[in-house]
């Protein structure tokens, strides 16, 4: 047997076996030109990438999946890994390629791809790294997909967002980094945790960077809708700056733990990508903390600079951020993680 340029199985005849296993319907239309084919590209096929292609697949989010990788034989392997669970999956067409081509048309592409950071290298000496390397990966996706939206999850996140930004020419709504989106997440579970409640019910954001300058919003936080600080007030319960304080210090730790017990991060990552992916592609408009262009915002000025806030996104990327009211002393620090991610930024001298 051997394949018909369609990829269908001809049998020993050239006998095209789809055509002799159905029967056509007599005078059918062709199909519909508004149906949606819905494609994602993740670029890097390690484990965070992977994570978030398997979540991917298996929430049924796609039509067609596409892997990209500098390294042909892990890439193959990968994508023969995942078809072979074709039995078990929604019905997605997956295909893998060191060529950038085959991400024409994509409807999200989603970077993962990032150098490690060796022992000892400075954060400034791994980012200058990574620029360099998005210098090939965002202008071929940029060229191939003029529409599509960029999801930067590589890290340092906000500013390869913004470099991202900067070297695809695309409008700021359409480059979104993930951001403190997973940072909420651990949040909302350790509030959750420590009230034995379901995370689900649990409303709280960390804004800011995605990293050790991030910002604990807890004059937001609500749970099951009534606001918590305000209650506590109301009902004269001291609450603990400490304890406060102590759990967010556990969201900025947890990674590094992560890290330290099983060498990298993967499966939390996974589904908070896919998440965003759902938001995105099924025009959602869900409320998430990921990185956006944030000048302008909460008084955030001094230079064009990506860092998450709560922002509401769907099919046209990001649709705007929202209004929270922010204590003073949370203004300040979110303008100082800005600060902080603009000093980086200065001195890659781009």
């Amino acid at each position: 047997m051997h394949k018909s340029a369609s990829g269908s199985t001809l049998g020993p005849g050239g006998l095209d076996l789809s055509q002799a296993f159905f029967k056509s319907i007599h005078s059918a239309a062709p199909p519909s030109p508004t149906k949606r084919h819905t494609k994602i590209s993740v670029i890097g096929a390690g484990n965070v990438g992977m994570a978030i292609a398997q979540t991917i697949l298996t929430q049924d989010l796609v039509d067609e999946l596409v892997l990209i990788d500098a390294k042909p034989d892990k890439l193959r392997g990968e994508m023969l890994d995942l078809q072979h669970a074709a039995a078990f999956l929604p019905r997605t067409k997956i295909h893998a390629s060191v060529d950038y081509a085959i991400t024409v048309g994509s409807d999200l592409c989603i970077v993962t791809a990032g150098a490690r950071q060796n022992p000892g290298e400075s954060r400034l000496n791994l980012l200058q790294r990574n620029v360099a390397l998005f210098k090939n990966i965002i202008p071929p996706l940029a060229r191939h997909s003029p529409d599509t939206i960029l999801m930067i999850v590589s890290n340092p996140v906000d500013v390869l967002t913004y470099i991202s930004w900067k070297l695809s020419g695309f409008p700021s709504n359409r480059v979104i980094g993930a951001g403190t989106n997973l940072d909420s997440s651990r949040f909302r579970f350790l509030i959750a945790d420590h009230l034995d409640v379901n995370a689900q019910d649990v409303q709280a954001y960390i804004v800011g960077e995605h990293g050790d300058s991030s910002v604990a919003l807890w004059s937001s936080i609500s749970i099951g809708g009534v606001p918590v600080l305000s209650f506590l007030e109301k009902q004269q319960i001291a609450y603990e700056k400490e304890t406060l304080e102590n759990i967010h210090k556990a969201v900025i730790e947890s990674a590094y733990e992560v890290i330290r017990l099983k060498g990298y991060t993967s499966w939390a990552i996974g589904y908070s990508v896919a998440n965003l992916a759902r938001s995105v592609l099924r025009d959602q408009r869900k409320i998430h903390p990921v990185s956006v262009l944030a000048k302008g915002f909460y008084g955030i000025d001094g230079g064009e600079v990506f860092l998450s806030l709560p922002a509401q996104i769907g099919r046209g990327g990001v649709m705007g951020v929202t209004n929270i009211h922010l204590t003073d002393e949370e203004a300040q620090r979110l303008r100082d993680s800005a600060k902080t991610i603009l000093e980086v930024q200065s001195q890659l001298g781009l």
